[in-house]
C-alpha cells in the first residue's frame, strides 16, 4: 500500500502501475492525485480524448465491461477513472477486474471510492482491489504536517507566524487539504510579502471553524456516523453556535452542495470550497438535497415557532437524515 507522497515520486520518476485503487478520508487530495496522474501519463493532445470518467452507480455492470475492453489506438494513450467501485457485487467485481489481464503498459485504470464509503481495513473489498492494483489511502492531513505546510507555504512569500496564530490555524483546518491551500493563499494576499500573521489575523482572515466543520458534519451524516453527528453537534453548541444558527449555516451549506451540482455559485463568499462541494454533491441527487433543504426549513420554524426544546428538535433531524442518506 502506498502513500500519496510514495504515488507522487513514482509518478513523477515515470513508474506508472496498469491500475490504481484511491480511497481515504480526504478527497481533496485523492481528486488532486487522479489529475496529476492523467496528466503525467497522457500525452496534451490526448486528454480530451483518452480520458474516461465512468460512475458506477450509473453504468450497468456489462457496459463498464464493453468499455474496458476498448484498447487504446497504436501509438496512443488510455486512462479510466472509475468511481464508486464499491458500488459492485463482489462477483460483478472479479469480472471487472479480470480486464485487468493481461496488463496493457498503454492503458491505466484507476478505481476509486468516495470518503463516506471508505473501506475498513479488514474488509473484502479492500483485500480484494489490493490485490488486483496498486491502493493508495488518502488520509486527511496530521496536524504536525498541516503546520509544516502553513510555515513551508508562508516561508517561500517570505511571511512568518507566531506559533499560537499556526496552531489556531492548523486547528482550523482540521486536516482538511483543500481547505489548507485555500485558506493560505487568502492569507498571503491578505499579509502581501514580508508580512507578519498574529492570532487576531487567523481570525479575521481564516474562514470560521463552523464552516469546516459544516463539511465535516455533512460528511458524517452522508457515512451514517450517529454518534459522531451527535458529538459534533454538542461541541458546536459548547463553542456558542445555538441551535438556530446551527440550522441557518448548514442550511446554506445544502443550498450550496444543490448550486455547485448544477454548476452553479455556491451561497455567500464560498468559492474557495467549490472543489469540495462539487467532491460531496456527488454523494446526493438533486432531488434528495432539495428534501433536505425542505426539511431544514421544518426544523427553523419548529425552532422559531413551535417552543421544542432546540437539542432535541435537532438531533431528531439530523438522525432523519442519517436514516435517509
Amino acid at each position: 500500500m502506498a502513500t500519496p507522497r510514495e504515488l507522487f515520486f513514482e509518478i513523477k520518476k515515470g513508474k506508472f502501475h496498469p491500475a490504481y485503487y484511491f480511497y481515504g478520508l480526504e478527497e481533496y487530495r485523492l481528486s488532486e492525485a487522479r489529475k496529476y496522474l492523467v496528466s503525467k501519463f497522457l500525452p496534451d493532445k490526448q486528454g480530451m480524448i483518452n480520458y474516461k470518467k465512468i460512475e458506477c452507480k450509473k453504468t450497468a455492470i456489462g457496459d463498464l465491461i464493453a468499455e474496458l475492453a476498448t484498447l487504446p489506438m497504436l501509438g496512443e494513450r488510455q486512462v479510466f477513472a472509475v468511481n464508486n467501485i464499491q458500488h459492485y457485487k463482489p462477483n460483478d467485481l472479479k469480472k471487472i477486474l479480470k480486464m485487468l489481464t493481461p496488463p496493457d503498459p498503454n492503458r491505466i485504470i484507476i478505481f476509486s471510492t468516495p470518503a463516506s464509503k471508505t473501506p475498513k481495513k479488514t474488509s473484502a473489498l479492500l483485500k480484494t482491489m489490493s490485490a488486483n492494483s496498486k491502493p493508495v489511502e488518502f488520509k486527511k492531513l496530521t496536524e504536525k504536517e498541516t503546520i509544516s505546510f502553513i510555515k513551508s507555504r508562508l516561508e517561500k512569500e517570505s511571511i512568518a507566524i507566531e506559533q499560537d496564530a499556526v496552531e489556531l490555524f492548523a486547528a482550523l483546518i482540521a486536516g482538511n487539504r483543500g481547505a489548507l491551500e485555500a485558506e493560505s493563499n487568502k492569507l498571503i494576499d491578505y499579509k502581501g510579502k514580508g508580512g507578519y500573521v498574529t492570532k487576531a489575523d487567523i481570525k479575521k482572515i481564516v474562514t470560521g471553524y463552523e464552516v469546516y466543520n459544516i463539511f465535516n458534519l455533512a460528511d458524517n451524516i452522508i457515512a451514517g456516523n450517529s454518534s459522531r453527528v451527535l458529538k459534533m453537534i454538542a461541541k458546536l453548541y459548547s463553542d456558542g453556535i445555538g441551535p438556530t444558527v446551527l440550522a441557518s449555516i448548514l442550511q446554506q451549506h445544502i443550498i450550496s452542495l444543490y448550486l455547485v451540482k448544477n454548476d452553479k455559485k455556491p451561497v455567500g463568499n464560498r468559492g474557495y470550497f467549490i472543489p469540495r462541494f462539487r467532491i460531496q454533491a456527488q454523494n446526493y441527487t438533486n432531488k434528495q438535497l432539495e428534501q433536505i433543504i425542505i426539511k431544514i426549513a421544518e426544523l427553523d420554524s419548529e425552532l422559531r415557532y413551535k417552543g421544542l426544546k432546540p437539542e432535541i428538535a435537532f438531533e431528531v433531524f439530523t438522525l432523519k437524515l442519517i436514516s435517509n442518506s
